[in-house]
């Protein structure tokens, strides 16, 4: 028979987070997998567990992991902090454990995401993880532009060094929503912000500790608004003979959405109105 793949949850900050499961198990299993083994080694320590530690990161190879549980030996797989296999490599070993009918076990516990989503005061009966964004402004800018138009709160973790330059183009991107930043979570200086896209990142001061950052999803699919909230203003603008580029961002300013919603829209009417005068 083979082993069982347990995901085991760590503290994000307070260790008084680890439940007694996910110590138990920790104990038990024959060998514990670890992105980081120097910072696990200090979490064993503290609640005194002995089970051999070994590295498992994207630069180790997942077959020798998997070897293991294909000898009969129980695994533990565990992050850095939080849930693993959630922006972290142990999603691959699961993919790989799961292709080989191989028992894969979830022990739960502290999350950054959703501990920060249920905080922030924005809807949380529908969400969308977006973890970390590309590290290629192109990259990312695309993936910010496809996320525009989603209804649901949308959830992002970023690093300090990246957190002003991403805020800054969210809201170019998605324009001044409402949105709530956390840093530091279950720690002595856990820290919630809520602003505007737009003045959040003046509100950060000197960018500290891991960052998730929750925002409001896109009123325009959200509450279907009709056409001529906007798209009369538009088609107003035009006539008076303001450039496209300017009505747009002045109609995304006036109702607080991004230019790639209005844009959007823009497109769909000229196309029905093409369309029509087909049909005609």
């Amino acid at each position: 028979m083979t082993g069982i793949l347990y995901l085991v949850a760590t503290p994000i900050g307070n260790l008084d987070d680890m439940t007694f499961r996910a110590i138990k198990i920790l104990q038990e299993v024959d060998v514990i997998a670890a992105e980081d083994t120097r910072h696990t080694r200090k979490l064993l320590t503290h609640f005194e567990i002995h089970t051999p530690l070994i590295r498992y990161d994207e630069f180790v190879d997942a077959n020798k992991i998997l070897q293991l549980l294909r000898e009969g030996k129980n695994v533990a797989c565990v992050s850095d902090a939080g849930m693993p296999a959630i922006s972290d490599p142990g999603a691959d070993l699961v993919k790989l454990a799961v292709a080989e009918n191989i028992a894969v076990c979830p022990v739960p516990g502290a999350n950054a995401a959703l501990s920060a989503l249920i905080c922030s005061g924005l809807d949380t009966s529908n969400f969308t993880f977006a973890g970390f964004l590309p590290k290629s402004t192109k990259n990312r800018r695309e993936r910010l532009n496809d996320l525009a138009t989603h209804a649901e709160t949308l959830i992002f973790y970023e690093a300090p060094h990246r957190i002003k330059k991403i805020l800054a183009e969210m809201a170019e991107v998605f324009g001044n929503r409402p949105a709530c930043i956390a840093r530091e979570l279950t720690k002595i200086h856990e820290e919630f912000i809520r602003a505007g896209l737009a003045e959040l990142a003046d509100k950060i001061g000197e960018p500290r500790g891991e960052f998730v950052i929750v925002v409001e999803g896109s009123k325009l699919e959200a509450e279907n608004l009709p056409a001529e909230n906007f798209l009369d203003v538009y088609q107003n603008l035009i006539a008076a003979g303001v450039d496209k580029k300017s009505a747009i961002r002045e109609v995304a300013q006036k109702f607080n959405l991004s230019r790639r919603e209005i844009y959007n829209a823009v497109v769909d009417l000229e196309k029905g109105s093409f369309e029509d005068g087909q049909d005609g």
